[in-house]
């Protein structure tokens, strides 16, 4: 037993010698592919150690416990020695790492110095092209005209008088002084009190809000010894007593130059016009008018006043659509007593009456006779030969408001041009949505100097009757609602109101003496800053643009060119500026009109301003990042903010904008009654960053025009929306050729709900969109007068209200003017903002009230503005195969 238990001893103790020594052949390789070198010292002991190993098969028993403990303490050695080892190695492959990642980034930053060199070097290549423009400009820097008035002296010298035959050829550069009306002296209007003058015998009504609403105009001066025109309230006076009063008008001078004698009426019921009497070089304003007394482009043939003294007046007019409405045509008159009936007035009525009995769908509403009594303020008109009008003015309403068109008669007397009777079928026309259709082309219409009516009427001649239904059934749809629309744009602005009648009054003389109005107001920028804190700065904000990317050259602050074209845009834009936009009564700085010169322009002469790409030659990324090109000169753009206490989601946004190209400045509206924290510490973005006080917390505040704003561009951005900065370059592009329409980022689109038959609002992702969110959208300060000072007033309202919609009524506004929709840019469709706080958006009530919006702007406007399109911008050479050695527009776009 004991022999046998040696011998499993002896064979556990060699199977022990042979594993270790396994284990250390092993680690000496590991040893030795790892660490070439060893110190010698340990190299040296470990060699004794192992030779020592060969005569282990020579020992006893005895001492094989003592060896294999010493070569366990061989073995814990060489494992300390090989975690050192393995921990240096570690530590060296993270120097390694660390190194090459240090390599990386001095790549990347040689990068971005690169591309700031080129952007610094086209930087300064264009500040020298502005220098070289600056020496070479020989035109002055234009502004608001300034104003001239004729000496105090002129007023007191006494004119003899003219003869009645003079006087009835007067015209404006024969009766008209025009040295008391500079062209630089704003047009000053002085109006004599109609209290002190009562011999004049106005009606109280119009006495006193005729002198209300001059009193508004900003125009009108209380100072006679700066006024170009005196105007003078007249009523229904004999000619006798007129004759006798009007040389004692305090400034009539003698011969009454630059005079206006206003006789405005209250609608058909007006009575009898100015008496014919000599008035010297006065002109006359009234809504009658007959041949061989009208002075053509000297008198003025103006509307009654048939509505309120001002405001909104948008409840009053009926909805444009349906085009086809269930009368195709509508009259209600009867022939003046006494009136003479001529041949082709006997065949006009005649045939009108056959197309009640034709065998046609058209339903037609044709009387020619009053069922009930007139009034007997007709039996004491002087023009004879008139259609009076049947009913009172709510019963001829309800007609029109059923009718396509309404039928106006003119006189059977062809010397009467215009009579108060006619304007006044010609206003409730208008106001029903009913085109006008006027039998009788000998008559005139008021303010047809500057207002183009063939836009809004029908005006035909009563030999043409027999066609007529034939042209009313050829008209289309779209025409029948341009016609509707243009109508009701003619009412609303010119005569809806007495504000709008007597602006247009004197509107219409300034156009024709070609002076510019008077610039419109800005909204002043208080700071939220008192005067003497100095708010905190970040410096070192990083730019988030590509390293290899550059978006353009950075440029000091360039503000917009102002009033360029004060004497030059009622010659060009004169018709536009009456007919199409519906504002001749202020001057803006900048207008998205404005006409575009040739291609060649730029080189040939009037090259001022212009960055054409590769110096016209054209080009790829490069060149293209290096100019703004396009058909506009040079310009900048500035960003407005608008924000409630989300301080540090604000000062984030602001610190993106930190490099960008063409960045004019950064205007944060402050809606919020608390100031910011005064430890806030705002970032240095290299453009001035104004801080504005808001007077009170309205989404409204977002389209002031504030004078702070400097461009002709603004890019209108929620506080917490990322933008990337080739976004923006790329929109602003976008709109540079889009001027007069709202150019942004995420669609919306308005839906029709066929079960309610009104209309949605839709965020959803579609093929079709009709406008843009004004959290991140390009438009042009002239919108933002329209928005806050032409716009009614009740959607304004209605925004305040909800505390939503401020970027529909946007949507509206800019679609109702130029009848075009917005542009989309890029593919983003809304926007993503983590760790944000809780936005007006993410309300429950927030798409409801949207929903409420649409419907409400669309009947305030009398018809739905917006409009679709499938249309998105990308730049040019986007996912377009390009050679190596070229680049495209953007990256990522």
């Amino acid at each position: 037993m004991n022999s046998a238990g040696s011998w499993f001893a002896r064979i556990r103790v060699s199977r022990a010698i042979i594993v270790i020594l396994a284990i250390i052949g092993a680690l000496t390789l590991a040893i030795y592919f790892n660490l070439p070198k060893f110190e010698s010292s340990g190299i040296h002991r470990s060699r004794i150690k192992l030779e020592v190993l060969e005569d282990l098969n020579s020992l006893k028993a005895s001492d094989l416990k003592f060896r294999i403990e010493e070569l366990l303490q061989i073995k814990g050695s060489v494992s300390l020695e090989l975690r050192e080892l393995e921990s240096k190695r570690n530590s060296l492959q993270v120097d390694v790492g660390r190194y090459h990642q240090n390599i990386e980034d001095l790549k990347l930053e040689l990068a971005k110095q690169q591309t700031e060199l080129e952007r610094l070097k086209m930087s300064i290549e264009q500040a020298q092209v502005a220098q070289q423009e600056a020496i070479e400009r020989n035109s002055p820097e234009v502004a608001m005209p300034k104003r001239l008035f004729p000496p105090a002296s002129a007023l007191r010298e006494i004119l003899p008088d003219l003869s009645k035959q003079e006087s009835s050829a007067c015209r404006m550069n024969l009766c008209f002084d025009y040295s008391l009306c500079a062209l630089t002296s704003g047009f000053p209007i002085y109006l004599y009190d109609p209290e002190i003058f009562e011999h004049f015998e106005t009606d109280s009504f119009l006495r006193t809000h005729l002198a209300q609403t001059f009193g508004y105009n900003p125009h009108t001066t209380s100072d006679p010894t700066r006024a170009c025109l005196f105007i003078v309230l007249v009523g229904n006076v004999s000619k006798e007593y007129l004759e006798s009063m009007l040389p004692k008008l305090t400034y009539w001078k003698g011969d009454g130059r630059n005079h206006l004698l206003l006789h405005v009426t209250r609608g058909p019921y007006g009575g009898p016009p100015l008496p014919h009497v000599n008035v010297g070089r006065a002109m006359i304003a009234q809504s009658s008018a007959v041949d061989k007394v009208f002075r053509a482009h000297f008198d003025l043939i103006i509307p009654p006043a048939m509505g309120p003294p001002g405001g909104d007046i948008w409840q009053e007019y009926s909805q444009m659509v349906p085009a086809r409405r269930r009368l195709l045509l509508s009259f209600q008159g009867q022939l003046s007593t006494g009136a003479p009936r001529e041949e082709l007035d006997k065949f006009v009525v005649a045939h009108l009456r056959t197309l009640l009995t034709s065998k046609t769908t058209d339903k037609f509403i044709l009387d020619f006779t009053c069922p009930e009594q007139l009034p007997a303020s007709f039996t004491v008109q002087p023009l004879e030969s008139e259609w009076l009008p049947c009913g009172t003015e709510s019963s001829r309403a309800t007609i029109l408001k059923s009718s396509t068109y309404a039928l106006i008669l003119a006189p059977t007397n062809v010397s009467i041009a215009s009579t108060p009777l006619i304007l006044s079928r010609l206003v409730e026309s208008l106001k029903a949505g009913a085109v006008p259709v006027l039998l009788g082309d000998y008559l005139q219409l008021p303010f047809a100097e500057t207002l183009v009516w063939r836009k809004a009427v029908l005006h035909l001649p009563k030999a043409r009757v027999t066609e007529l239904h034939l042209i009313l059934r050829a008209i289309p749809d779209n025409d029948l609602l341009t016609m509707r629309r243009q109508g009701r744009l003619l009412w609303e602005r010119y005569m809806g109101s007495v504000q709008a009648l007597t602006d247009t009054v004197v509107a219409a003389i300034r156009d024709r003496l070609l002076i510019p109005p008077l610039p419109a107001e800005q909204e002043l920028s208080p700071s939220v800053f008192n005067s003497t804190f100095v708010p905190l700065k970040i410096d070192n904000v990083v730019p988030e643009t590509e390293a290899e990317e550059s978006l353009g050259p950075i440029e000091p602050p360039y503000p917009s060119p102002q009033y360029r074209r004060n004497y030059s845009l009622f010659l060009t834009q004169g018709f536009e500026m009456w007919n199409d936009w519906g504002d001749p009564f202020h001057l803006y700085p900048q207008l998205p009109f404005d006409p575009l010169l040739p291609s060649e322009a730029k080189f040939l002469g009037s090259g001022l301003g212009f960055r054409p790409i590769g110096h016209g030659a054209g080009g790829s990324g490069r060149e293209f990042s290096e100019a703004l090109g396009g058909n506009m000169a040079r310009e900048q753009y500035t960003v407005v903010m608008l924000t409630y206490e989300r301080e540090q989601v604000l000062l984030a946004s602001i610190a993106r904008l930190v490099g960008l190209p063409y960045l004019n400045k950064v205007v944060v509206l402050w809606n919020s009654p608390k100031p910011p924290a005064e430890d806030l510490r705002w970032p240095d973005i290299g453009v001035p960053v104004e801080i504005i006080k808001a007077g009170r917390n309205s989404l409204n505040n977002r389209f002031l025009p504030y004078d702070a704003i400097e461009t002709e561009a603004i890019l209108s951005v929620d506080d917490d929306a990322h933008l990337r900065p080739d976004e923006i370059l790329f929109g602003f592009r976008v709109w540079r050729e889009q001027r007069d329409r709202l150019v942004g980022f995420p669609g919306r689109y308005h839906a029709w709900d066929l079960e309610h038959n009104s209309w949605n609002y839709n965020s959803n992702y579609s093929c079709e969109l009709s406008m843009v969110l004004t959290g991140a959208a390009f438009f042009h300060k002239y919108y933002a007068y329209l928005y806050s000072y032409w716009m009614p007033q009740a959607i304004r309202e209605k925004v305040d209200e909800y505390m939503n919609c401020e970027d529909i009524a946007m949507n509206f506004l800019v679609s109702h003017i130029t009848r075009k929709p917005p542009v989309k840019v890029t593919s983003r469709w809304t926007f993503r903002c983590p760790g944000c706080p809780v936005s007006l958006s993410e309300d429950n009530t927030h798409f409801l009230e949207r929903h409420k919006c649409i419907n409400f702007f669309s009947e305030v406007y009398g018809y739905m503005p917006l409009l679709n399109t499938q249309y998105r911008a990308d730049s040019i050479l986007f996912k377009t195969r390009i050679p190596h050695d070229k680049q495209k527009c953007f990256k990522f776009i």
